[in-house]
Parts: C-alpha cells; sequence; structure tokens
C-alpha cells in the first residue's frame, strides 16, 4: 500500500490515513497573518465538523475582525440511488412543517377577538419566527446533517444534553402530528357529521395514518413534490376567498378589542404553535441537495409564505363578517367560505384543509423520523434507527412515529397544542443556549451562512423568543404542566439507561464513519 499522500499551503498540512483517501485543505490563514494558539484546538476541533472523509476544501473570510471559515457542500452519508430536496419542494416542507395555511389561527380570534388576533401575527413573527428560522439558517449550514439540533446541542452542551433536546422534540413533534388528523376531521365534520365522533372517527384517523405513513415510506422526493402539488391547491381557495370578501370588508371590524374578556393561555399558545417548528427543516438537511445555499433560502421563501398565509385570510374573515366570537374556533374559515361565497367555497376550503392537514401530517413525520436516524448514526440511540428502506428512508423512525400519532389522536385541539407547546419550549431554550454557546466559543469555525450579528446582537436577538417561551411556560395549566414534566424526568432517566445498555451490549449502537467527529469539540 502507498503511503499516505500529503499536500501543504500556507499553514495547514492533512494526511489521509488510507489507500482510498486524500484530503485536501487550502490555508485558512494568510501567510503574513500570525496564528493564534489560544483557541486552535478548540476551533480546529470544530472544524472537523464541516469536512468529510471524502472532502473538503475552505476559505478565509472575515467574522467579527477575525477570520472564519466558509466549506464547500458536504456530502453526509444516504441511501445509494435516492435523489436529494431541491429548493422548491424544500421550500414547501419547511412551510407544511410551520404552518400549512391559516388552518388552526381562528382560535387566536375567540380567545383574543379581532385587533389583538392580527396584532399578533404581525408582532410575534419578529419576536418568535424571524430568530429561530436566522438561528436555523445558520446552525443547519454548519451542521447540514440529520441529526439537526441535536448535534448542534450535542456540540455546544455535551452528548446528555444533545439526547435531551432530541427526545423532547421528538415527542413533541409526535404530539403535534397527532392534531393534523383531529383538524381534518373538524373540518370535515360541517359537511360529513357523521366523523363528529365515534367509530366513524377513529375509522377516519386511522385509514388517513396509514395512508400518509405510507407516502413518507416512499421517499423525501415523492414527500417533496405532494408538498408542492398541495401547498398550491392549499392556497387557492384563500385567494378567491379574499378578492370575494373586499367589498364587504368593514375595516372597523379590524379594530375590536376587550381586554377584559381575554383567554391568554389559548391566545398565547395558538400564536406559539402557529409560528414555531421553523428548526424541523434541520433535521432533513442531510437529504437536501446544496444546503448550505438552499436552507437559507428556503427558509426566507417559507417565512414569506406563513406571515402572508395567516395575515390576509384573517383580515378578509374578520372584516367580511359580523363579528361572533364564541363561532372562532378550529375549522370556522370554511363556514366564512360558505357565508362569503356560497356552499362550493366552502368544499373547496374543507378539501384544502385536507389537502394541507395531508402536507403537515407528510413534513413533520418526515422530520421526526429523520431525526431519530441522525441520533442513531450519531450512536445516541441503537443501531437499527439508523437503517434505511429501499427508498433511502427510515422505516423504523417512521413506524414509531406513526405509533405515537395513533396513540395520541384522540386528545382535543387544545389539549394537543398546549402539550406540545410545553415540550417544544424546553428544547427551544436548550437550542438558543447551543446557539450561543457555539458563537463564543467557536468564532472562527466553518458558517457558510451567517447572521450578521456580533455575540452581543445574537444574545439581544435571543431574549424575546426565551421571554415569549416563559409566557407560555407559565400560562399552562396544571394538567399539561404535570404531564409534560413526566415526559422531561423519562427523558432525564432514558438515556443513561440507553447508556448502560449499550455497555452491556445488549443492544448495537454505533457512530456513523462518515460523519464528522464532533465528540472532540463537544468535550
Amino acid at each position: 500500500m502507498a503511503p499516505p499522500e500529503v499536500r501543504t499551503s500556507g499553514d495547514i498540512s492533512v494526511a489521509a490515513e488510507g489507500s482510498n483517501c486524500t484530503v485536501t485543505t487550502t490555508s485558512v490563514f494568510d501567510a503574513q497573518t500570525p496564528v493564534s494558539t489560544s483557541q486552535d484546538n478548540d476551533n480546529d476541533q470544530l472544524a472537523k465538523l464541516g469536512n468529510t472523509h471524502d472532502r473538503a476544501s475552505v476559505q478565509m473570510g472575515d467574522y467579527n475582525g477575525g477570520q472564519y471559515v466558509g466549506i464547500n457542500e458536504v456530502t453526509l452519508p444516504r441511501a445509494d440511488g435516492t435523489n436529494k430536496v431541491s429548493l422548491i419542494p424544500l421550500v414547501f416542507l419547511i412551510f407544511y412543517g410551520v404552518s400549512g395555511g391559516p388552518f388552526g389561527v381562528e382560535d387566536s380570534v375567540g380567545a383574543a377577538g379581532p385587533f389583538l388576533a392580527l396584532l399578533g401575527f404581525v408582532v410575534f413573527p419578529f419576536i418568535w419566527s424571524v430568530p429561530e428560522a436566522l438561528i436555523t439558517a445558520e446552525m443547519s449550514t454548519m451542521f447540514p446533517e440529520n441529526g439537526g439540533y441535536v448535534v448542534w446541542v450535542s456540540t455546544a452542551l455535551g452528548p446528555y444534553w444533545g439526547f435531551q433536546t432530541g427526545w423532547m422534540k421528538w415527542i413533541g413533534g409526535v404530539i403535534d402530528n397527532a392534531l393534523y388528523p383531529v383538524l381534518f376531521l373538524d373540518y370535515l365534520k360541517s359537511g360529513i357529521p357523521a366523523v363528529a365522533d365515534g367509530l366513524p372517527r377513529v375509522a377516519a384517523v386511522l385509514v388517513l395514518t396509514v395512508v400518509l405513513t405510507y407516502m413518507n415510506y416512499r421517499g423525501m422526493t415523492i414527500v417533496g413534490w405532494v408538498a408542492v402539488l398541495l401547498g398550491v391547491f392549499s392556497v387557492l381557495p384563500f385567494v378567491v376567498m379574499i378578492f370575494i370578501s373586499i367589498p364587504k370588508i368593514q375595516p372597523s371590524r379590524w379594530m375590536v378589542v376587550d381586554l377584559h374578556d381575554v383567554d391568554w393561555n389559548l391566545y398565547m399558545n395558538t400564536l406559539f404553535w402557529n409560528l414555531n417548528y421553523w428548526d424541523s427543516v434541520s433535521t432533513l438537511a442531510g437529504e437536501v441537495h446544496n444546503p448550505k445555499k438552499n436552507v437559507p433560502k428556503s427558509l426566507l421563501c417559507a417565512l414569506i409564505m406563513v406571515f402572508f398565509g395567516y395575515f390576509l385570510p384573517l383580515l378578509a374573515g374578520i372584516g367580511a363578517v359580523p363579528l361572533q366570537r364564541d363561532l372562532w374556533t378550529d375549522g370556522y374559515f370554511s363556514d366564512i367560505a360558505k357565508i362569503l361565497g356560497g356552499v362550493w367555497l366552502r368544499w373547496w376550503i374543507q378539501a384544502a384543509a385536507a389537502m394541507s392537514n395531508m402536507g403537515m401530517f407528510m413534513a413533520e413525520m418526515s422530520g421526526d423520523s429523520f431525526q431519530l436516524l441522525g441520533m442513531a448514526e450519531r450512536g445516541m440511540l441503537p443501531e437499527f434507527f439508523a437503517k434505511r428502506s429501499r427508498h433511502g428512508t427510515p422505516l423504523i423512525g417512521i413506524l414509531f412515529s406513526a405509533s405515537g400519532v395513533l396513540l395520541l389522536s384522540w386528545l382535543s385541539f387544545q389539549e394537543i397544542v398546549a402539550a406540545e407547546n410545553f415540550l417544544y419550549s424546553f428544547g427551544m431554550i436548550l437550542e438558543f443556549v447551543a446557539f450561543i454557546r457555539i458563537r463564543i466559543k467557536y468564532p472562527s469555525t466553518p458558517r457558510p451562512y451567517k447572521i450578521p450579528l456580533g455575540t452581543a446582537g445574537s444574545i439581544l436577538m435571543c431574549i424575546p423568543p426565551i421571554t415569549m417561551i416563559c409566557v407560555v411556560l407559565a400560562l399552562s395549566s396544571l394538567k399539561v404542566f404535570l404531564v409534560s414534566i413526566v415526559v422531561v424526568i423519562i427523558g432525564l432517566v432514558l438515556q443513561p439507561c440507553l447508556k448502560h445498555v449499550e455497555k452491556k451490549k445488549l443492544l448495537k449502537f454505533s457512530t456513523s464513519s462518515d460523519l464528522p467527529d464532533i465528540n472532540g469539540a463537544a468535550n
């Protein structure tokens, strides 16, 4: 066997061990720039995150007066013969992971009245959605693999807390996914009363779950383009409804407010649920074509779609129909459509709601199942979670996620939203802390996309969403609090148990050799 080839440029040299692997790097620092050694060890360890065993190319860039490294796209392990998700399908997967249209925003009007509902969907995107989307863009291009936020937190806080983030976000995602059959049937029951309860409702949930689970099994390319078709179909009836409503709109209806009659718990939970989950795309980063470019672009496009997809239908529905707050609950947009356009528009809205819930279900299940695959590739879960089907999809992760949906689909809309928000909030706190810690500890590491803020600006950006998290947690009911705390405690105990199982070799755990090593940086 020939000795490993060594190539040097400037200050850096890399030897690739093995007969089929040659790694070439270029100089990170200018030859005339003195190299500081105070952070070299940490930065060199984390710089491995931007390289694979195949090849890497780094180049110099400026970051807060110093240098940081820009990297080319990396290739991560995936099944042979499967296609990566391109930009347009990724936009709609994010759109469905976060929103899917205005279905489910009706409770904000019922809880707080027209003015606060409209104000909430103008202000809260800047408090929550924009910071979360920006952090997701930076971290996903820095860690373009299916572990997503689990890898971010593991790098910043260690694998124990990375596992806790993955556990809480996965359980929250499964709870969230159980909501979509509920919304689907709530919209359908006004036209088909038989599915309101009883055996027909149970059968409808089961059939819907099985069909959509099978589509996830068939591959991300199918899921992505189906999401595009469903998205177009779901948005069109609201465009029609908005144009029909224009002659009937009375702007004074938008200004109705009664601060003495506000259900703050329902209002905050509805806003939070409709505006979160921007980070879900991070668990699909390993399936994305050119993630360093397509993830930030897709997040921006989806952010614009979500804002107008919520705000304009609310303007039309509130302004064109006399206010009856008790009627503003999930499914009410179909009744508004009948008032404004007739039965045909109501049926179109109901069909769009069905399609939207299908899209949200598939997007959520994709994120949840690939998260489990990414955790298994990092050795946090047994190896069988990392096995892919012949379509390149995580079969075990899909089956686990689908089982959770069936177990939880009997809950009501408000219970599902509150429980999901509570668990999601815990995971997001860890993500914000991880983002700040990585910014401070590794200022010169690969960032193909970087938020144009320094350390102080990044900390200030995280204060409003963390404040919102505290408000949501404080407003939670005792029942939701107790159930959520039990889930958190299970996660705290589960990780040491899995480590014990691994030590006793009762199940096989392994870390993929194709992924960058994060253990050095995490420690």
